[in-house]
């Protein structure tokens, strides 16, 4: 299998929108028709064998993701991945001792997949402090040490014209001599009496590591453990490492973490659910009710659309997914589908009712004489989904639990129309019998 690579390598730009530490890269792998890979049949396995193949690569740390996928997850929140644990506090070094720990509470939970702790340390720093006794001792301002500090990195001395262009003139070190310590320590300066002694003298030099990224949230300093969330749902990944980080962290005083990421998008659509599909039941019901005009009928159907729900559960259970807000979406739209079955049932048994014919007989009859055109209803369903949850290609994350929840839905209420329906009319009916 042959491919495309390339990378690019973050930095902050003259104008910061997309401001990433220099040791951030995205490596973009431009893949081959699927019909062409030979060690892998889906994306899940080849983002396996990536793994494998990169993670004995010295200080490499990896998250898998798609361009598109990866842009909205920076939009909406920030983050690269399926989940961001955030940390908050002031001081660096407690913030990346407590993101280790996070990692390792993230590394020990199921389901969790290119945990990764952002990098906020490792910069080389060029540490200067002024001595205040040797000053004092030379008779040196400590203004004068600072304005020689302060032209390692470049001072400005005056202006430069060429035409209409005008140009800063600075006085600077070399860049060699700006990152030897021990370049910097033989710098001279003259003291009140004449002597020019180095800079060694009149202040400590060091090159200590220092942060390669500081990055704040609400004017706070935070940092990020992230991780994608790979066979189980996110609901259930984010409830028990709140648990897990509850229990085994112990946070300083004026630290706390929040969670983000991709995550906040399905609590939105949950709430969002939490009214839609009450709404559709509710429309549901009042449409039966106008096309029947008996409560009693309405109610008997509705008695087997929870009934029909067992199927999409049985479903996710045996093809080994999790509960998504795709699996949501698909319970309404089989919601829908098992009413069809049920309404040409109903109606059938219904005219027969309204006949004069005998209960027991009319149910009988409508069992025999709508068993075709019931089966044909749940097959020309169920088979219309069957190419989306067999899918492999882009959006099929989206597509298998929809379709796997109504195929599996309509299975089992159309066994349902067929024996529960005419069992609940043969209970209820005895009384109710126009």
């Amino acid at each position: 299998m042959k491919c495309d690579v390339w990378s690019r390598t973050f930095g902050t730009a003259e104008i910061a929108t997309d401001a990433m530490g220099i040791e951030v890269s995205d490596v973009f792998v431009t893949l081959t028709p699927r019909r062409q890979w030979k060690r892998a049949n889906t994306q899940e396995e080849l983002e396996r064998l990536l793994s494998e193949a990169l993670e004995r690569t010295p200080g490499m740390r990896i998250v898998f993701s798609q361009p598109i996928e990866m842009r909205m997850n920076e939009m909406v929140a920030g983050i690269r991945s399926d989940i961001g644990v955030k940390i908050f506090g002031d001081d660096l070094k407690v913030l990346k001792e407590k993101a280790a720990a996070v990692q390792k509470i993230l590394d020990a939970t199921p389901g969790a997949s290119d945990t990764y702790a952002e990098q906020i340390t490792g910069q080389p720093v060029l540490e200067i402090r002024v001595d205040q006794e040797a000053i004092a001792r030379y008779g040196v301002p400590a203004e004068h040490v600072l304005e020689v500090v302060e032209a390692i990195g470049g001072t400005k001395v005056g202006d430069i014209r060429e035409g209409q262009r005008r140009f800063d003139l600075v006085l600077k070190l070399s860049d060699a001599a700006a990152g030897d310590v021990t370049s910097i320590s033989r710098i001279l300066i003259t003291t009140a009496r004449g002597e020019r002694i180095p800079l060694s003298r009149l202040a400590r030099i060091r090159q200590v590591e220092g942060p390669s990224t500081i990055t704040r949230e609400w004017q706070k300093r935070r940092i990020v453990v992230s991780c994608n969330v790979v066979g189980r749902d996110v609901g259930g990944f984010v409830d028990e490492i709140r648990r897990r980080i509850d229990s085994d962290l112990s946070l300083p005083s004026g630290y706390y973490y929040q969670l983000g990421g991709q995550f906040e998008n399905f609590e939105r659509a949950s709430r969002r659910l939490m009214v839609v599909v009450p709404l559709a039941l509710g429309a549901i019901f009042v449409l039966l009710y106008l096309t029947y005009g008996r409560f009693l009928d309405v109610l008997r159907i509705f008695v087997t659309l929870p009934l029909s729900a067992v199927g999409g559960l049985a479903a996710l259970h045996l093809r080994d997914m999790p509960f998504s807000i795709s699996a949501g979406v698909g319970f309404v739209a089989m919601f829908g589908v098992a009413v069809l079955g049920d309404m040409v049932f109903v109606s059938y048994l219904r005219g027969l009712l309204d006949r004069g014919v005998e209960l027991f007989d009319a149910i009988r009859q409508t069992a025999l004489t709508r068993l075709r055109p019931v089966l044909m209803t749940g097959l020309v369903a169920s088979l219309g989904f069957v190419p989306m949850a067999l899918s492999t290609g882009v959006g099929a994350e989206v597509q298998r639990p929809l379709a796997t929840v109504v195929i599996g839905g309509v299975i089992t209420s159309t066994l349902l129309t067929l024996i529960v329906l005419p069992g609940i009319y043969a209970f209820v009916g005895r009384r109710h019998q126009p």
